[in-house]
């Protein structure tokens, strides 16, 4: 059964998601565009700092880390 529309930031460690939606704003909307992260865009949680924040996500074959504030402003179901 798939999750609905979760975080980004909850996606659990080593799972995929698509992008649904992004909810962020202004300029920090415009960095995670320009990072490919579109409706559609598969996402998969590949790597955790020590102290869980920020975290490593595979996005069109890049590896971006992101914060958990920005990530959960991404809202993505769970494939």
């Amino acid at each position: 059964m798939k999750r609905q529309g979760m975080p980004l930031s909850q996606l659990p460690f080593g799972m995929r998601g698509v992008v649904r939606e992004l909810r962020a704003e202004t300029s920090s909307r415009r960095r995670l565009l320009d990072l490919g992260l579109v409706a559609g865009t598969p996402v998969e949680t590949v790597l955790r700092s020590p102290a869980g924040n920020p975290m490593a996500y595979e996005i069109r074959g890049a590896l971006i880390a992101l914060r958990n504030a920005e990530a959960g402003q991404i809202i993505v179901d769970m494939m």
